[in-house]
């Protein structure tokens, strides 16, 4: 095996070593992320609605509120996401 000069860095620590690699950091805003889960939220609410008289006799209730508050809080998260990519977009248009 042939070493070249642009190996990855390396950092023992204790009994570990590891190995961090020369990579530029994706580009990614979250915002397709958290929709695609906010819908999956509202999806599971949904399903679960006919369920309702089921779900409240066998006291799994709870399923219902947790979706449909995954959901609301997802579209905080978006709200959230979509200012920071509006902001990265902004700060990336200012030459400097």
């Amino acid at each position: 095996m042939e070493l070249r000069d642009d190996q990855p860095l390396q950092h023992e620590i204790g009994k570990r070593t590891f190995f961090v690699a020369d990579v530029e950091p994706l580009d990614v805003d979250g915002v397709r992320t958290v929709e695609v889960g906010t819908a999956l939220w509202l999806i599971g609410f949904l399903a679960l609605l006919p369920f309702y008289g089921r779900l409240e006799n066998s006291g799994n209730e709870w399923w219902l509120w947790t979706c449909l508050s995954g959901f609301g809080l997802g579209l905080f998260g978006l709200e959230y996401c979509r200012r920071r990519r509006k902001a990265r977009g902004e700060r990336a248009a200012v030459p400097g």
